[in-house]
């Protein structure tokens, strides 16, 4: 009997109906709209930070991380690989091996760190040749050539067809010297590593410091980012008795990871702020619509209908236009989003975040777009629909049939 006369009087006062479900689709949208720009937005910072060298998830000896040395190694790198290769989740990988040591260019020396890494791999994985800025990427994975930071190619002045003298301790103990020939220069957007980074195929680096078969690092690219931890558990499992820590970006740039936090907080208060915006708007259709009534209402207790029955009159409303404002909301907010996600907002001004440049922002649409403003709309138009409908039922039936 409510439930039909909740319907009537929703279908009787169409204009009233209209503006009231417009309201909760707007709120519905909006919410809808800063999750899925909030998720799509971090979610990409997320991937173009990690595919640009991080990795999504690292493989290291256990304690490398902790306390890195030229000693934690992982070895036979090449049987690890095989095993990831086997793994859905697993889209790239790349090992890498680092030294430091000290490199000149004529009369200029300077401190470096080596990094070793296959050049197919590593393009694979990282898009490496995308990053260098000047001249060209190995020749081959066993060519005399290096790649140094855009910034350590400033401070030696050393320009692309230069010879660069390396020396450094190696595993044995013995000094390694060699001289390889500078193709090119890269900026990954990370000043620290552009300031030293020497980049030379792996089988050099390994032969130079006397680590045959022998890398510090597995970079892993994941196709899902979102499903990260349950990679890293499969990864884990596959590789149980290894003596091998995987561990997901967050775990190895906690800097990153916490700035990120502080933004995704900040952007949660402004959700926050939407929400009340819509409770406003939902409660002051709602409290229109008791007022516009009182009468009726009046009539209702005349004839013997109960406070509570004129109460759950008012909630049943509410929690259909409600329901009839996310069902519209959730098509126009999934369609919103939706083409968010697949051509997103270009910035007039591109900036940086974790040294890389984000210029264009995108959606994105899960399950997580539609749930949480459903949720969040619902419960917010029954919690402000409780005010209107306990005055609704104290309505005095004498003063409300003198009401016009």
């Amino acid at each position: 009997m409510i439930l039909k006369l909740a319907l009537r009087n929703i279908l009787r006062q169409k204009r009233r109906s209209f503006f009231t479900i417009t309201t909760i689709v707007a709120g519905f949208v909006f919410a809808s709209m800063a999750i899925g720009w909030r998720m799509g937005s971090f979610n990409l910072i997320i991937d173009k930070f990690t595919r640009a060298y991080l990795g999504h998830i690292q493989i290291h000896a256990e304690g490398y991380l902790d306390r890195p040395t030229l000693y934690k190694v992982i070895e036979d790198y090449e049987a690890v690989g095989k095993k990831l290769d086997e793994l859905d989740c697993v889209e790239a990988w790349a090992p890498r091996l680092y030294a430091a040591g000290l490199a000149s260019v004529g009369e200029k020396s300077d401190a470096i760190r080596i990094i070793g890494i296959d050049p197919v791999l590593e393009e694979h994985a990282t898009a490496f040749k995308a990053k260098i800025e000047k001249g060209k990427t190995f020749s081959g994975r066993s060519s005399q050539e290096v790649i140094l930071g855009k910034d350590l190619a400033d401070a030696l002045a050393a320009k692309v067809g230069d010879e660069l003298v390396v020396v450094v301790q190696a595993a044995d103990g013995s000094i390694g010297n060699e001289l390889y020939r500078i193709v090119g220069s890269i900026s990954t957007g990370n000043g620290n590593m552009d300031r030293m980074a020497v980049y030379m195929p792996l089988s050099k680096a390994q032969e130079l410091m006397v680590m045959p078969n022998l890398v510090h690092e597995i970079a892993i690219i994941t196709p899902d980012i979102r499903k990260l931890d349950r990679h890293v558990r499969t990864i884990r499992e596959k590789l149980a008795g290894m003596g091998l820590e995987v561990l997901p970006w967050y775990k190895i740039n906690v800097n990153m990871f916490n700035m990120i936090k502080a933004k995704e907080d900040a952007q949660n208060i402004m959700q926050f702020v939407i929400m009340l915006i819509v409770a406003v708007g939902i409660l002051n259709s709602v409290l229109m619509s008791v007022l516009e009534r009182t009468r009726e209402f009046g009539v209702l207790k005349a004839i013997g209908t109960r406070p509570s029955g004129i109460l759950k009159l008012i909630i049943t409303e509410t929690l259909l236009m409600s329901s009839i404002g996310i069902v519209v909301g959730a098509v126009i907010g999934t369609g919103i989003n939706y083409a968010l996600s697949i051509h997103g907002i270009k910035l007039s001004n591109a900036y940086e975040i974790g040294g890389i440049m984000m210029d264009t922002l995108k959606s994105e649409v899960n399950a997580t777009t539609i749930v949480d403003p459903a949720i969040l709309v619902f419960f917010t138009a029954l919690v402000v629909s409780l005010y209107p409908a306990f005055k609704a039922a104290r309505t005095d039936p004498a003063k409300a049939m003198r009401f016009h």
